[in-house]
């Protein structure tokens, strides 16, 4: 059993946007309300036994990236154990959140395993220093650091392929767990990187408008990236206002390829 739930599927200033008045930001549609981009992965064991499972028999809770918003988002999705967070780079609007993870520490009793690049957990250090003190505050958080490696690596059982990309200059890290591949954040793809997704069942990529933009997909070349990895099916997720109103975009794609909106579940 493999299921993504789209946690947030806005921008680094989420849609409504403060002081906008454009028509998607006072739009009354609840799939036009775009909280920071974030995905909770779930991955129930399967008949060939091969997935992951947690402790309890229940499937293990993977969340992508834990922004700002990720206190709000974890009560909407009632995600009452949390096992594991992969970072795609370190901006504010993928690590802001993780201050919150304390509570899962206060009802699990271990640290929450985070997996990021040695660049990100570098920033990660520079940011939440009080977690890493040699004699933390009571209550302040507890995460185990882990590196992504090059390859494929395991995260409780569970195979996570890594897809590497830029974010203007920056480097950014997608995700592939099975049929499902995660990006977010891209503007550019080599060929190689794009072999990992080949025929990919669902494929969730970054679109902020139609424009081209500095460090970001614009839709077409989201769906051009859908096209070349043989995906079934494409989800356009970390979109801004100025992509439109779900309603009037939504019917103009191409078949297989949809909007993602907030809360929305889908099974690959």
């Amino acid at each position: 059993m493999l299921e993504l739930t789209f946690l947030g599927t806005g921008t680094s200033q989420g849609v409504p946007m403060i002081a906008c008045d454009c028509e998607v930001c006072r739009s009354t549609d609840p799939r036009d309300k775009r909280l920071r981009t974030s995905a909770l992965v779930r991955v129930g064991r399967g008949a060939d036994g091969d997935s992951g499972c947690a402790p309890d028999g229940g499937p293990l809770n993977i969340v992508i990236d834990a922004g700002p918003d990720f206190r709000g988002q974890m009560l909407a999705a009632d995600v009452r154990r949390l096992d594991a967070i992969l970072l795609t780079h370190e901006h504010k609007d993928h690590t802001g959140g993780i201050d919150d993870v304390r509570a899962y520490n206060y009802f699990g009793q271990t640290p929450i395993d985070i997996w990021a690049t040695e660049r990100v957990q570098e920033s990660v250090r520079r940011d939440y220093a009080y977690v890493f003190d040699a004699h933390p505050y009571p209550g302040a958080p507890e995460i185990a650091l882990h590196t992504i490696p090059d390859g494929p690596f395991s995260v409780k059982g569970v195979e996570v392929i890594p897809i590497n990309g830029l974010h203007m200059k920056l480097p950014v890290t997608g995700f592939r767990i099975g049929g499902l591949a995660y990006i977010t954040d891209f503007n550019h793809i080599d060929d190689a990187e794009v072999e990992k997704l080949r025929g990919v069942d669902t494929l969730v990529v970054n679109a902020v408008g139609h424009k081209p933009h500095i460090s970001h997909f614009n839709l077409e070349q989201a769906i051009d990236l859908g096209r070349r990895a043989g995906a079934r099916r494409t989800f356009i997720t970390h979109m801004a206002h100025r992509l439109g109103r779900y309603a009037d975009i939504e019917p103009k794609l191409p078949d297989g390829v949809h909007l993602a909106y907030d809360n929305l579940t889908i099974t690959v």
